[in-house]
């Protein structure tokens, strides 16, 4: 019965991150909705639910700040550092989005990127910048240089 289908998007790393979105189909049975966030309160998850659409809520939010920060830093407004401690102080993110751009992988950002763009227009569109990176091997933390430069461990230089 597809009515019961309901996805569960977990954030990385998944011992850490709290937030999971229930993820219902625009027609879904409601008791598995409740089912679903139940489960991931047993868990000590977060539940937020969302239809099922492209980019859920989290990474279409999520994307577009990356995308926009990506594009200041190809504009000239301001360093990937400056962006990023704009956000974490300015709006209480625990990292900026060129950090997290990093650590997830401009590659992954990209593919993300590029799915959005074609689901849902312009706004997804990947700059430059990220397409550069990315075809020069430029993939973040785990090639050890994205936005930053990171240490064979993993810390950023």
């Amino acid at each position: 019965e597809p009515s019961r289908l309901v996805g569960m998007h977990f954030f990385n790393p998944v011992h850490v991150m709290k937030l999971v979105e229930i993820v219902r189909q625009p027609q879904g049975d409601a008791d598995a909705v409740a089912r679903a966030v139940a489960f991931s309160e047993r868990l000590g998850k977060t539940p937020i639910t969302v239809t099922d659409s492209p980019g859920f809520a989290s990474s279409r939010l999520g994307l577009v700040i990356g995308l926009e920060a990506m594009r200041m830093v190809e504009q000239g407004v301001a360093s990937p550092a400056d962006i990023d401690t704009a956000m974490k102080l300015g709006y209480g993110h625990p990292m900026g989005p060129l950090e997290l751009t990093d650590l997830v992988g401009l590659d992954v950002r990209l593919q993300i990127a590029n799915y959005l763009a074609d689901a849902l227009g312009a706004a997804f569109e990947p700059p430059e910048i990220l397409r550069t990176k990315v075809a020069a091997g430029k993939l973040g933390k785990k090639s050890g240089e994205g936005f930053y430069r990171w240490s064979p461990d993993g810390k950023r230089l």
